[in-house]
């Protein structure tokens, strides 16, 4: 009997997280499952930082293009800076990006009622909501096609 089949003495606990090392093991082993299964994901990263004058990080644009679409994983604009256009830039700067990388569209969550109307003005449409989170807020998915 080949090793895929053997049984083995696994000892589960349940722990309040991992540290980063551990983490990166797994996703390690995840991306290379992955990979064989699905083929090479073409993974890049892209940022869109937001300094102030002093050239302090106070928000920004993080993502990543793979598998032919933009993931934008956080977009961050300061209270005080909001209301300028600032959110819109920095989409339509990874859209850019991600369009000469040969991405098809883009993707990305919000529970924030505020950015999801900019996310539908910039083009996005929903794909998905999960609603009654605890407060009574709820998680939308949406999707941009180039």
């Amino acid at each position: 009997m080949g090793t895929k089949n053997r049984r083995m003495d696994i000892d589960l606990k349940l722990t309040e997280g991992m540290n980063a090392d551990e983490e990166d093991f797994i996703l390690e082993r995840l991306m290379t499952h992955n990979a064989a299964t699905f083929g090479p994901s073409n993974r890049r990263e892209l940022a869109v930082p937001l300094h102030d004058g002093d050239g302090n990080l106070i928000g920004g644009l993080t993502g990543y293009t793979g598998r032919g679409w933009l993931y934008i994983s956080m977009l961050y604009v300061p209270d005080e800076l909001r209301g300028q256009g600032l959110g819109a830039r920095m989409l339509d700067m990874a859209e850019v990006e991600a369009k000469a990388r040969g991405a098809i569209g883009a993707y990305i969550d919000t529970m924030n009622p505020e950015a999801l109307k900019l996310y539908l003005k910039q083009g996005y449409t929903e794909i998905g909501t999960l609603k009654g989170l605890e407060g009574g807020h709820s998680v939308t998915w949406l999707q941009k096609r180039f």
